[in-house]
């Protein structure tokens, strides 16, 4: 629901007239008719977990809309939507095991972010600044809320339903989320609603979990989880990053470990088997939310690391074998990664994960090309 939608003036209607043709053409060949493989996961709804042990969470409206505007935006929104894709065409999933989740409710987003976060969701230059896209400031707020938060509320939702099935499951998967830069009264760096700690205070509320922590190895600082959970001794925010980009200032989280630009894979992985023991023992917890942003490859536009995909996929390996020998519920959300070859890694990782949790004993569905249709949908 918009809370306050700003009020329309001239430019706004001027705009609104030149983008809404893109945007009802956009949906008409996409939004409304999707492929079939995508309208599968259209409606909220209950999946399988793969091999009874790891849970898929995903949704078609994940997508930004803006009748191709979104594009030039840094952040590629369609890696979700390849990744899904890629898991079906290579026989890991079928659309009927995906989770669909329901998008996070205002009663959901107000466990942790502020009545004026919630008015400020109708002004468009605020959500503009939040997204880091000015142009998007002169749109109307109504367009915004619709081909924009609604996808942050669904990835949300899916944040949520990953935590729920993860207690159930052991190891559960959301193709989006890891808004780790939103705070309680503003998003920022092209995050809006803080998807893990909304879902860590609803399991909360509901008696699944007493005590989290946030393990986040996205290249950017956690800075809005640590501001979220200052003093809260239920939940532990664990961040490691490289030092010299944004955010700056950083804020403090229970635990920082700043990494020099030019970190590779071994100095990488040394420094988290170093300090992800200390940190597990350390918050006890309930359930690990990981934020597994994959920024921290060699030419990251936004980022100077230098891990290779193969570096990605044993740091995530690390981080879900050290959760799974524990006993202790993770779930994965996808964060950051803004090279071309970003969401190659993070599908490699997964079908790790899923190899290893869920396809022992078991044959995996058959796999297939991708249609015509599908390219199209996901390019």
């Amino acid at each position: 629901m918009l809370a306050k939608t700003a009020k329309w003036s001239l430019i706004h209607w001027v705009i609104a007239a030149a983008v809404m043709p893109a945007v009802l053409g956009w949906w008409g060949c996409a939004s409304v008719v999707p492929p079939g493989s995508f309208r599968a996961v259209k409606e909220p709804r209950a999946g399988r977990a793969i091999g009874s042990r790891v849970a898929v969470v995903y949704s078609k409206h994940y997508q930004i809309n803006l009748g191709g505007l979104e594009k030039l935006h840094p952040f590629d929104i369609n890696k979700y939507a390849r990744i899904y894709l890629a898991m079906n065409t290579e026989g890991l999933i079928e659309p009927r095991d995906v989770y669909v989740p329901k998008p996070v409710t205002e009663e959901d987003i107000r466990l942790v972010h502020s009545q004026a976060f919630v008015d400020r969701l109708g002004d468009s230059e605020a959500v503009a600044g939040w997204l880091e896209f000015p142009a998007l400031g002169m749109a109307p707020a109504a367009l915004i809320d619709v081909g924009v938060l609604n996808a942050f509320r669904a990835a949300s939702g899916g944040t949520i339903l990953a935590g729920r099935e993860a207690v159930k499951h052991g190891v559960a998967i959301n193709l989006g989320g890891g808004y780790h830069h939103a705070k309680p009264d503003a998003g920022e760096g092209f995050n809006v609603f803080a998807d893990m700690a909304i879902a860590i205070r609803r399991l909360q509320s509901e008696g699944l979990i007493r005590r989290a922590a946030i393990v986040d190895l996205d290249v950017h600082q956690g800075n809005g989880s640590a501001v979220i959970f200052a003093g809260d001794d239920s939940v532990f925010t664990f961040s490691m990053h490289e030092g010299d980009i944004y955010p700056v200032p950083k804020e403090k989280s229970d635990m920082d470990v700043e990494l020099p630009a030019g970190t590779d894979d071994e100095a990488y992985l040394a420094a988290l088997a170093k300090h992800l023991p200390a940190v597990l023992a350390r918050s006890a917890p309930d359930i690990v939310f990981f934020q597994a942003g994959c920024d921290t490859l060699a030419g990251d536009p936004l980022a100077r690391l230098a891990m290779t995909q193969e570096g990605i996929v044993r740091r995530d390996a690390m981080v879900i074998d050290a959760c799974v020998e524990a006993g202790i519920p993770v779930v994965m959300v996808l964060g950051g990664g803004y090279s071309d070859d970003a969401w190659l890694a993070q599908l490699a990782s997964i079908k790790r994960t899923i190899a290893k949790y869920s396809l022992a004993g078991r044959a995996a569905h058959p796999p297939r090309a991708a249609t015509k249709a599908e390219r199209i949908y996901t390019k």
